[in-house]
């Protein structure tokens, strides 16, 4: 920001106090930066903006504020003629004042906590967020957790998340490792915990697509053994292209239609000496269905072996097996994916 720059803020500071023909009186205070510069302002607009101005201003020397300085050090002068530009701006922030804030975020938030301006501190938070990058995040994050900025100090955990191998490249990062090792073991927690957290989701979202293509294959076992699928129909004869019923799944269904045909031309003793595992896949799908389907009457249901399986069950309820109650858990799963798509597909209908 250059001098011109500078007075040209300042006289639209005055032109903005200036309201209809009211006298605003003259500066009666003055900021000292650490470039020895000093700006005038007025001790009424520092004491209602930062409750540690007013402390200050109405110390030992309260009545005597004329001609009083107060020293603001440790960071450069545009950053202070940026802060009291602000406190005169009070949340009235245009896209000019907040490209300045953004410019000089880091210093506006340690200053901004400092004096106890929560407005600005807020502000040069989604600033300094807003514009995080894997060279400066180590640095913003040391003064969030010293400004307790505990929100900006997540964003900067999560971008550290994302990009830790350019982090690590860093000469901030290198200089962290040296001199606050505390806060390093906290960075490689939280990794090591957001590592363990995707682990969970991803295990998580694949047990979820698992259930719904159990649940999708439930469907059309029960589609190919009621209304036929193809061109043969339940009883075995050929259906009309107008009469074929639509088919839930073409893929799922052409599989299972090729396991059925296979579990009919494979052997009693071949499956019983080899173990075929088509026929094992097949034998596991009809005990899910029967695990999971709500027909009231038995003999309503046309999947094969579903009474059978249903009858074996009731012979073993309170019998404490650690196969049954792992049938038990995965039929529960499959039909609150059932209950789920069900209720996505009203939803749909209905936006529709």
């Amino acid at each position: 920001m250059t001098e011109e720059e500078k007075k040209r803020g300042e006289a639209e500071i005055h032109r903005w106090l200036e309201v209809g023909s009211v006298e605003i009186p003259p500066a009666d205070v003055r900021i000292v930066t650490s470039g020895g510069r000093r700006i005038p302002v007025h001790s009424t607009v520092l004491a209602s903006a930062s409750p540690v101005l007013e402390s200050i201003l109405g110390g030992p020397h309260k009545g005597e504020s004329r001609g009083r300085e107060i020293p603001i050090l440790g960071v450069p002068c545009d950053a202070v003629h940026a802060f009291v530009h602000s406190l005169y701006f009070a949340r009235c922030v245009s896209a000019r004042e907040e490209e300045m804030i953004g410019e000089h975020g880091m210093h506006l938030l340690a200053l901004s906590h400092a004096y106890r301006v929560g407005w600005l501190k807020r502000v040069a938070e989604r600033a300094l967020s807003s514009r995080l990058t894997a060279e400066g995040v180590v640095d913003v994050m040391v003064l969030s957790q010293r400004c307790d900025a505990p929100r900006l100090h997540l964003q900067c955990l999560q971008l550290l998340s994302k990009d830790f191998a350019l982090v690590e490249q860093t000469e901030a990062w290198r200089f962290l490792q040296d001199h606050d090792p505390w806060l390093e073991l906290h960075i490689l927690q939280f990794l090591h915990h957001a590592h363990l957290r995707r682990r969970r989701q991803a295990r998580r979202k694949a047990e979820q697509s698992l259930y719904a293509e159990l649940h999708e294959a439930m469907d059309c076992l029960r589609h190919i053994c009621t209304d036929g699928c193809g061109e043969v129909g339940p009883s075995g004869r050929l259906l009309p292209a107008h009469a074929r019923p639509p088919c839930p799944n073409a893929v799922s269904c052409r599989g299972l239609r090729q396991l059925i045909r296979h579990f009919a031309a494979c052997g009693r003793e071949k499956r019983q000496q080899h173990g075929c595992r088509s026929c094992k896949r097949l034998w596991q799908l009809l005990r899910l269905h029967a695990s999971i389907c709500d027909e009231v009457d038995d003999a309503s249901c046309k999947v094969p072996l579903c009474i059978q399986f249903k009858q074996r069950m009731q012979k073993r309820v309170g019998e404490l097996e650690e196969d049954s109650e792992r049938w038990r858990l995965l039929a529960k799963k499959v039909a609150s994916a059932r209950v789920m798509s069900q209720l996505v597909k009203r939803q749909s209908q209905l936006l529709v």
